[in-house]
């Protein structure tokens, strides 16, 4: 494969493997050494950041050690369980407060949103 040097750039110079030679891009040889360019150029594909598995949240707030060591004493898919029953009830407690105060649904949902904002910095979703 050729190497390029940094006057190849500008048509001067190329190593085509027996050593750097001049190159015009004007004249002799000019299309092989665009096609060579080129096939450097297209020759490598571009590389995928591979996904972070995991939780955003692991290790983040005051609870999380503790949210950690309940989901790997119980298991995970009991624990992911006992998280759900979790967040219904307090989103229902959400939704009397609501109720009792007299706030619409988008206040509701709003309040909501917040407590998973505030659960998630506190380590509870960890």
């Amino acid at each position: 494969m050729a190497a390029i040097s940094s006057r190849a750039a500008s048509g001067m110079m190329i190593n085509d493997g027996g050593g750097w030679k001049n190159s015009s891009m004007a004249g002799d040889g000019s299309a092989q050494l665009n096609a060579r360019l080129w096939s450097l150029r297209t020759s490598s594909k571009p590389v995928r950041a591979q996904p972070v598995m995991g939780n955003k949240n692991e290790g983040k707030g005051v609870f999380a050690p503790l949210v950690v060591l309940t989901r790997n004493i119980i298991g995970k898919k009991p624990f992911n369980q006992l998280r759900g029953k979790a967040i219904a009830l307090h989103s229902q407690v959400i939704t009397e407060f609501c109720k009792s105060i007299g706030a619409d649904a988008k206040q509701r949902q709003a309040l909501i949103r917040l407590a998973k904002k505030n659960g998630e910095k506190l380590g509870f979703l960890a």
